[in-house]
């Protein structure tokens, strides 16, 4: 009933996106036009990456077995913005594959990294270790020693305004021809499907996945390139968005259990409902203007992270 629900606000969700813009029907444009160039990929882009984004925060979740733990805090996105801008400084004509394939290696790299700090992490405290993904992502990022470098290079290569407009998540500027990539996210949805149980009992702990029969390290790193390609997708083509992976998974794991296969649909459907909420919430709050969804959507996310914070000692102590 629960998941009906929320394809039905979904469905709403998506008429609204459409029926909202800042030209329509007697704006003295088409409407047919300004639905198929505009708002149509709008919409399909804020569903995707909002999918896309949820489930990486379900697989990383389950990967270092902690629920307040998402890409956004194991330094996955700046990764990815490093990489975008190594390759867009050696070789500004690649075409956008290229552009993210490199991204989407640097995302993994990145993501490594935060699992081999992870390793040294007491698992006691479950505030712990997004405490300490947090400072790498300040490490990577713009106010970090890596970022502050990225940031210089930019700066000299009259690049910071792409570096700007990758950390910073938003839709206004998709168009029609420039948010296909993010398709691609559907097909690494279904290939998350069918490793979905291989992840599942990766969460159980390494050493009961090993005696079940399971290549840990393999299952691994398949998830977290499925992870890196997705950031990687979504920073390419409409920025960073925080905490999506952080609120979609926990909603729907206290709701549902750790089951990753049965919850691929709940978690894949509330993520791309969440997202397109907020992008909505951004186009009228300030209407004509906008507030980028990533701002909104961090607003409600840095609530729901400082409870989450407050409940998972409580639900610690009570397992």
């Amino acid at each position: 009933m629960r998941l009906a629900a929320i394809t039905l606000c979904l469905l709403l969700l998506v008429l609204l996106s459409l029926m909202i813009g800042a030209a329509g029907p007697g704006g003295g444009l088409d409407s047919g036009v300004v639905m198929s160039v505009s708002r149509i990929p709008r919409t399909l882009a804020a569903l995707l990456a909002g999918a896309g984004l949820a489930l990486s925060g379900a697989v990383v979740q389950l990967a270092v077995q902690n629920r307040l733990v998402e890409p956004g805090l194991t330094g996955t996105p700046e990764a990815a913005m490093i990489g975008l801008l190594l390759i867009t400084l050696l070789a500004p004509a690649s075409p956008l594959m290229v552009k993210m394939a490199v991204a989407s290696l640097a995302a993994l790299i990145g993501t490594l990294g935060f699992l081999l700090l992870a390793q040294h992490v007491p698992r006691q405290d479950p505030m712990l270790l997004p405490l300490v993904g947090m400072i790498y992502g300040g490490v990577l990022g713009t106010g970090g020693i890596l970022g502050s470098g990225a940031t210089w290079i930019a700066w000299n290569a009259d690049l910071v305004q792409y570096l700007g407009s990758w950390q910073t998540g938003e839709f206004s500027g998709v168009l029609r021809g420039r948010y296909e990539l993010l398709w691609l996210i559907a097909a690494l949805g279904g290939l998350l499907y069918l490793a979905a149980d291989r992840i599942t009992l990766l969460g159980m702990g390494e050493d009961h996945a090993r005696s079940l029969g399971l290549n840990a390290r393999q299952t691994l790193l398949l998830g977290l390139g499925i992870v890196s390609a997705t950031i990687a997708a979504v920073v390419v083509t409409v920025g960073a968005m925080p905490f999506v992976g952080l609120i979609v998974p926990n909603l729907v794991s206290r709701w549902r259990g750790d089951n990753l296969r049965a919850n691929l649909p709940l978690i894949a459907l509330l993520g791309a409902a969440l997202m397109l909420a907020a992008d909505i919430l951004g186009r009228v709050i300030r209407w004509p203007y906008e507030i980028p969804a990533s701002t909104i959507f961090a607003v409600a996310g840095a609530g729901l992270f400082l409870w989450l914070i407050h409940a998972a000692p409580r639900q610690a102590g009570r397992t």
